[in-house]
């Protein structure tokens, strides 16, 4: 996935994903709900392409589901700057 070789140009592009999802009126709570499927997808069927990406999937995959609930807030809270 090329979007994903560039951690800016990743962030930039997760943040018009939210910026998309609050236009149209979705919670934070869905949003984040969804964060969180898209943070599992990527942990089981993308390999990271960056350090960044990495040190991500590794919290990912030393979390449980309640820590995964924080860190997906946390990663939209980044990009939704």
């Amino acid at each position: 996935m090329e979007i994903m070789d560039n951690w800016h140009d990743w962030k930039k592009t997760l943040g018009k994903a939210v910026d998309l999802g609050e236009t149209v009126g979705m919670s934070d709570k869905t949003i984040t709900s969804i964060s969180e499927k898209v943070g599992t997808y990527l942990s089981n069927y993308v390999s990271p392409h960056n350090d960044e990406e990495r040190l991500l999937k590794e919290m990912w995959d030393a979390a449980d589901e309640d820590d995964r609930k924080v860190l997906a807030k946390i990663v939209v809270k980044i990009v939704d700057k």
